[in-house]
């Protein structure tokens, strides 16, 4: 029986032991034996492969600026469950996460839900229950048959492509943008900031085929602003929130006068996210590295620099580490705690010299933060959203 935060927590995390779990049908299931409180609030749906979680913030900060009562949903979370659903800022009650758990726990177990279904079923009760007026919705995995795309937005958008999972979305960028581009609905506007011209096309194409009014987006539609996350890929990811906030409907759109303020206080941890000496950043793939290194190279970071690295198995490793060799003064390779076993990277297999940079290997994570910290005026710890979440867990530093 589901009477608590922890009890909730201890019935949905194990639902992730199934892996990704396509179709739209058992999130529906879920819904409906809730009242469908997605119908409840208007929506912006978000996807891409890097960035929509930024995307997603800078768009929340435009629309709270704008006098709205706003939701937010993101994933995966860094430290709390209860990350994931925010409302002006605020995350969702624990009590409120173990009794929308209870109440759908039954159906879960019927229809064999997942954690993500659940997930957004409880993120999308809880947006109603607590009055939002409009929500952002960022994707989880790609998109047409990913569990939020059950909802009919006002507005879609999609960031940058790179290759990610493509045992389930295809395995070359053109199949992976039709994929995200699955989230375009019918009259919709659908806008992307994808640099390359050819997966661009692709987006446009796709998203136009389903109905969507489809256009991409300049990346420079953000310049002149200060933003409130670091580094120059953020430009894209605000200038992907602006062309969103404009496009939509009247009584929705922010006010060119609030803009300013609205992208300068936008936050979102673990993205270049400097606190103190510490600097966590969630880059988890080679595009996400990529991004990494160019914000590093484009601010002042003190030296020495010393990364704290865990990477999960299945990412290209290899050229995160060679990405990341080039950018720093040392790196310490490590496990996240909270990652899936079998999805943890063998460190023998792993060590080695990268880049020419000086490499050790420190398998239990506090004790690599704790050489790290001693040998750096700066620590960088990155890899994944596990090792950024359990560092600052470690460290005692709220996300929030």
């Amino acid at each position: 029986m589901i009477r608590s935060f922890e009890d909730a927590c201890r019935f949905l995390f194990p639902r992730q032991a199934g892996g990704i779990k396509w179709g739209l049908e058992t999130t529906r299931s879920l819904l409906a034996a809730l009242g469908n409180p997605e119908r409840h609030f208007a929506t912006v749906h978000v996807g891409g492969t890097n960035g929509k979680g930024s995307t997603a913030a800078f768009l929340a900060a435009l629309l709270r600026a704008a006098g709205h009562r706003v939701g937010l949903y993101t994933s995966p979370h860094l430290v709390s469950f209860t990350e994931r659903m925010q409302v002006n800022g605020v995350p969702v009650a624990e009590e409120a996460v173990a009794a929308w758990t209870a109440r759908l726990a039954p159906l879960a177990e019927q229809t064999g839900a997942s954690f993500f279904e659940i997930t957004t079923a409880i993120a999308f009760a809880d947006f109603a229950s607590r009055g939002v007026e409009i929500a952002v919705i960022e994707v989880g995995l790609g998109g047409r048959l990913d569990a939020t795309n059950v909802i009919t937005p006002l507005a879609c958008g999609v960031t940058r492509i790179a290759l990610e999972h493509t045992d389930y979305l295809g395995s070359d960028l053109a199949a992976i943008a039709r994929e995200k581009a699955g989230i375009a609905k019918p009259g919709v506007p659908f806008l992307t900031t994808e640099p390359d011209e050819q997966v661009a096309a692709v987006l446009v194409e796709e998203a136009a085929k389903r109905g969507a009014i489809a256009r991409r987006v300049p990346v420079s539609l953000a310049d002149g602003y200060k933003l409130g996350l670091g580094g120059p890929h953020q430009r894209a990811n605000a200038s992907l929130a602006l062309a969103l906030g404009r496009s939509l409907p009247g009584q929705w759109r922010p006010e060119e006068e609030c803009e300013r303020a609205a992208l300068a206080a936008a936050r979102l941890p673990g993205r270049f996210d400097r606190r103190g000496p510490w600097l966590f950043d969630v880059a988890h793939n080679p595009d996400g590295v990529r991004a990494l290194v160019a914000a590093l190279e484009g601010e002042s970071v003190a030296r020495p620099l010393v990364a704290v690295v865990a990477v999960l198995k299945d990412k290209n490793w290899r050229e995160m580490l060679d990405l990341l060799g080039s950018a720093v003064d040392e790196l310490v390779l490590t496990r996240a705690p909270s990652a899936p076993a079998q999805r943890a990277w063998d460190l023998e297999a792993v060590g080695g010299s990268w880049s020419g940079v000086k490499v050790e290997i420190q398998p239990e994570l506090r004790d690599a933060l704790q050489l790290a910290r001693s040998r750096a005026a700066t620590v960088l710890v990155t890899g994944s959203f596990h090792t950024v979440g359990d560092a600052m867990s470690i460290l005692g530093i709220d996300p929030i």
